[in-house]
């Protein structure tokens, strides 16, 4: 799972897996989740997301995480 933000839009993007979309709903103003062709979710986007979440903090509790990497750089699409 990979947190994206984006500040020039200020818009949050959690890709859930990495499968690509091939559709997009929006369930709530500003909140467009993407499926794949399976009709299964595969990101979630969040437009104006520093109105509403406080993107200074980010709390993990429970999760089986077996690697966690930080980094400020947008990773290199192939």
């Amino acid at each position: 799972m990979i947190f994206q933000y984006y500040p020039d839009t200020d818009m949050l993007y959690i890709k859930l897996v990495d499968r690509a979309s091939t559709e997009s709903e929006e369930v709530a103003p500003g909140i467009v989740v993407d499926f794949d062709e399976h009709n299964r979710a595969v990101g979630i986007e969040i437009e104006d997301a520093s109105a509403f979440i406080d993107l200074s903090r980010l709390e993990v509790l429970a999760l089986p995480i077996s690697n966690l990497i930080l980094s400020e750089k947008e990773p290199v699409s192939a």
